[in-house]
């Protein structure tokens, strides 16, 4: 849309996740080297694009070199994209849990271009399910590390993936994800019903729960996480929001959508309003899924 850009940094996976097809049909990871990525944000900001996001399977395992052959990581690129003049927000997914370091929460923390939002995948709140899905982190672990996040940056977005109904998952496993769901109080959910791929260790494991639990599960999930977004949205009533202008709204009396760093979506309304633009909203009426607002 001549806003929003997308650029991809890899291909590419080694993580081999037991449900996940992409290393088998992507190969390994392959990082693009740092000029050609520096040089393809400045191409887009050159053109009018306002923000980036920057794309890979895990961007965090990002391993690129420059012009001289130095090695450069995710916390070390995405410092250099934020010096780019005229660029104005930088997004990135996805982000592995076990290999989000330090040094990138503290370029987020001081960074005003970086979004202050993070697509963190947790897949399954039990321990014993994530050692299955050989994802590597514990349940411990991941709480950890969203608690350090949320300390250096108070204002995060925290958003997630969770797959319901994995091979072996009983209703205790299930609970324990519930449980970190409602601890964690995640902004979004990006909810599966685990369905096999081909190819794929998990496709042959032992299944013994039924559709219908699976099932069950599933909309307890959901209706625990609309409960939570129910309440962090109408949080921002009456809130003066920065959003930037991304497309026409499907309604007549709010007619512009928008997103907010947290890529909260909202529907604007209001006078001299342009599709690309930086304004400031106040916020009239929330929904489940949108915020409504007026320029102000």
């Amino acid at each position: 849309n001549h806003i929003s850009g997308f650029v991809s940094i890899m291909r590419g996976c080694n993580n081999f996740c037991t449900y996940c097809i992409v290393p088998y049909t992507r190969g390994r990871e392959r990082s693009r080297d740092v000029e050609s990525i520096l040089n393809e944000v400045a191409d887009l900001v050159a053109k009018g694009y306002k923000e980036v996001t920057l794309l890979g399977q895990n961007v965090n395992s990002y391993k690129g070199e420059d012009a001289e052959g130095r090695r450069w990581d995710f916390s070390d690129l995405i410092y250099r994209i934020n010096a780019i003049d005229g660029l104005q927000r930088i997004r990135f997914m996805t982000s592995h849990p076990k290999d989000l370091s330090d040094e990138l929460i503290e370029v987020m923390k001081h960074s005003r271009k970086i979004c202050r939002h993070l697509h963190l995948p947790l897949q399954s709140g039990s321990s014993r399910i994530l050692n299955l899905m050989n994802r590597k982190y514990t349940k411990e672990q991941y709480l950890t590390l969203a608690a350090k996040i949320k300390e250096a940056i108070p204002d995060i977005s925290l958003t997630t993936d969770i797959i319901v109904g994995f091979p072996g998952e009983t209703d205790e496993d299930f609970e324990q994800t519930l449980r970190l769901v409602q601890d964690t109080r995640f902004d979004l959910l990006f909810t599966f019903l685990y369905s096999p791929r081909t190819g794929t260790p998990a496709a042959s494991y032992e299944d013994n729960a039924s559709p219908q639990d699976k099932q069950r599960r599933f909309e307890r999930l959901l209706k625990t996480q609309d409960d939570i977004v129910a309440e962090k949205q109408a949080a921002y009533q009456g809130k003066t929001l920065r959003l930037l202008v991304d497309g026409a709204a499907k309604g007549p009396d709010y007619p512009y959508t928008a997103r907010t760093e947290g890529n909260l979506l909202v529907c604007v309304r209001g006078e001299n309003i342009q599709i690309g633009e930086f304004i400031q909203a106040e916020i009239e009426k929330t929904s489940l899924r949108c915020l409504f607002a007026v320029k102000k």
